[in-house]
């Protein structure tokens, strides 16, 4: 998978939304690949051979990237399940496609590229289709900035002429399994969009592009040295937590997820510059704690065994979580029986309004509903 580095699809709605963010990610030392990207791209690269060479899907069982296997139990939680959608998509099996095109803009934005995981043409509708293996958060499509991104892009590559040529639709997928998303979209939202992204490319490359604060700022790479960012931090330090109103409070809650992961990502650029050889005045890296492990636990228990101790003193046994027993039950194809566990709360913590769970009701709000009901 290509990606430009001025602006690519995963990066289209922060640049858009930022302009500023484009000089500053470029000032940035490059952050190390995580394991769950390094996850994606093998589960991508097993997409990209099933369906490029019309391969037995199997045979990406125990592909690596990055010293992780593709196991059989990935393959049954992310590979199948991908396979299945595209009968969802493509019920009738008309679609032609390919996976893993190149797409620019060509002339219209030199160097703005990307690779789009499967694009192709079913009767008279487009279809762009970006796969989504991460799990936790739930990715939307409608007006989805990387699929109009690789719309966009695809549109002005002429190897891809024939997936739009006489196309009366554009559909937008989104495959994160075991869900589809599906979003129909038209040509004039696709030239609106690239409008869009052409303006704040222009924006980009003024003296002191425009920078603003938001969603967006989440996956930005420049949070450690953005001014908005740690002008932010500053004010959130010069005021005093008991000085905020109910209002500020909940106004300021969504900054501080910001502001969280603003500091994660400023620790995360310290460490890389110190492990890259570079200095960062009033730290360096040290070794972290240690923890003792046996060297041998066989020889271990010998001795220990000697010196008197029983195995239930040196073994611990404990029941597999329901979590682990489900997976194992999964492959047998047998579900977890009902009523033998149950979810436990470890308390409470804050939410937005709109996340799905029940608000928790608080000791002193079921006292008040009780005693209403006496009076």
């Amino acid at each position: 998978m290509s990606h430009s580095t001025i602006v690519g699809g995963s990066t289209a709605k922060r640049v858009i939304k930022c302009p500023g963010s484009v000089k500053l990610c470029q000032q940035v030392p490059p952050r190390p690949s995580t394991s769950d990207a390094d996850r994606g791209t093998l589960l991508h690269n097993a997409m990209a051979i099933v369906l490029g060479s019309n391969a037995d899907p199997t045979s990406v069982i125990g592909t690596e990237y990055q010293d992780i296997v593709l196991d059989q139990e990935m393959f049954e939680d992310k590979i199948l399940p991908a396979l299945e959608a595209l009968s969802v998509i493509d019920p009738h099996e008309n679609l032609e496609y390919a996976v893993e095109s190149h797409v620019s803009f060509g002339d219209f934005l030199p160097g703005v590229f990307g690779s789009c995981d499967l694009i192709g043409r079913a009767g008279d509708t487009a279809v762009v289709l970006d796969w989504k293996f991460g799990d936790g958060v739930a990715v939307e499509v409608e007006e989805n900035p990387q699929l109009l991104f690789y719309t966009a892009a695809a549109i002005r590559t002429p190897a891809l002429a024939w997936v739009f040529d006489g196309a009366k639709d554009i559909e937008c997928v989104i495959v994160q399994p075991p869900g589809v998303k599906r979003w129909k979209t038209s040509f004039d939202r696709v030239r609106m969009f690239e409008r869009e992204l052409a303006f704040a490319l222009k924006q980009a490359n003024k003296s002191q592009p425009p920078l603003h604060v938001g969603d967006h700022c989440r996956w930005c790479a420049a949070k450690p040295i953005c001014p908005e960012m740690t002008g932010a931090v500053d004010r959130a330090l010069a005021k005093q937590v008991k000085e905020i109103d109910a209002v500020q409070l909940g106004q300021m809650l969504v900054k501080a997820d910001l502001l969280e992961d603003w500091i994660k990502d400023l620790r995360a650029l310290a460490f890389t510059s110190l492990e890259n050889g570079g200095t960062v005045p009033g730290y360096k890296l040290v070794a972290k704690r240690g923890t003792r492990k046996w060297i041998n636990e066989g020889e271990a228990q010998r001795a220990l065994r000697e010196l008197g101790l029983t195995d239930d003193e040196i073994i611990e046994r404990s029941m597999a979580s329901p979590a682990t027993v489900e997976k194992v039950l999964k492959k047998l194809k047998k579900p977890l029986p009902e009523g033998i566990c149950h979810s436990v709360s470890s308390g409470s913590t804050i939410a937005p309004v709109d996340d799905p769970r029940p608000a928790v009701v608080q000791i002193g709000q079921q006292l008040t509903a009780a005693l209403s009901k006496l009076v």
